[in-house]
């Protein structure tokens, strides 16, 4: 592994463990991430976590807005790579890239492939109530998250876990994983690539800030599912007593609700609690926010809102 020639591709703070376990065990030529773009209220033009980390170490950035660009194809040719590293990128890599390693473009994804394939694999594992989920190392192809796949590891979700939650311990498992990996293909025992099997695919698309309404038609279960997969973005958010509310926090109850859905459930012995009748069961939100005020929990929403409780 010592005379490895390494690119690593990623942008956001998934890509980072990796990135920098990669730098201690056999330093990148070069780190390509997406283009600097606008963020904040500012919108000032900030770095992405993956160049931030880059830069700290001194390596090379390259940031092509493109990678079906014969320049940028050509500059990536020139570092005469062994191997290309991918994790949270955010742009499939065409074939000509993919070509130009002599032990092709590996993938480290955010699920157990076949299963999720595609930009919200953390979220959409939360919301369809798996009991497991891991990052998978893949041989890239030119599809998206279809390459065979090298190795994973697995790891079970907690009952609460949120979406960032989940997607921090998935971050710092994928490090040890690339680690063993190229330790492997440096000893030869690395094992051979594993076709996925197409029947068993499932699809996770990008998220929008409209995926994230509250239907309180829906079981109370499949809400609390919600509000773990869209925190810390884009956050749960419903109509409640005539207010917008957002939702960061909310727990399921499997018990049959005395209102319609969408009502707060009023009981005299559950006062410090805010509780919504939905189409089975009721969700006890635990931390809310209102447009414009703080985030609070809900003992100190009641506090100010009297009327809310029973």
């Amino acid at each position: 592994m010592s005379d490895l020639r390494i690119i690593f591709a990623g942008t956001p703070e998934f890509a980072c463990p990796s990135l920098r376990a990669l730098i201690e065990h056999r330093r990148p030529v070069a780190v390509l991430t997406q283009p600097d773009r606008p963020a904040g209220r500012g919108r000032r033009t900030t770095f992405g976590a993956v160049k931030r980390t880059a830069v700290a170490a001194a390596i090379e950035v390259l940031q092509p807005p493109t990678l079906r660009d014969d320049r940028a194809v050509e500059t990536l040719r020139a570092y005469a790579p062994d191997l290309m590293i991918t994790a949270a990128y955010g742009l499939l890599l065409p074939k000509s890239v993919l070509r130009i390693p002599r032990h092709g473009c590996w993938n480290l994804h955010a699920s157990l492939l076949p299963r999720w394939r595609g930009a919200s694999p953390i979220q959409q594992a939360i919301l369809a109530g798996d009991a497991h989920t891991g990052v998978t190392l893949m041989q890239m192809d030119a599809g998206m998250d279809t390459g065979d796949t090298i190795l994973h590891t697995a790891t079970g979700i907690g009952a609460e876990e949120t979406a960032g939650e989940l997607h921090d311990r998935l971050a710092e498992l994928a490090s040890p994983l690339l680690i063993d990996a190229l330790e492997r293909l440096a000893d030869g025992t690395l094992p051979a690539p594993k076709p996925q099997d197409d029947r068993l695919a499932t699809h996770a698309p990008r998220i929008e800030k409209a995926d994230a309404a509250l239907d309180w038609n829906q079981d109370a279960a499949q809400l609390a599912r919600k509000v773990r997969a869209y925190n810390p973005w884009p956050i749960a958010h419903g109509e409640l007593a005539g207010q917008t509310l957002r939702v960061f926090a909310a727990r399921p109850e499997d018990t049959p609700a005395d209102a319609p859905p969408g009502e707060l459930v009023r009981d005299p012995n559950r006062r410090s609690a805010i509780r919504v009748a939905c189409g089975r069961g009721v969700l006890e939100i635990l931390e809310l926010q209102a447009p414009g005020r703080k985030r609070v929990t809900a003992e100190q929403w009641l506090n100010a809102h009297p009327d809310w409780r029973p």
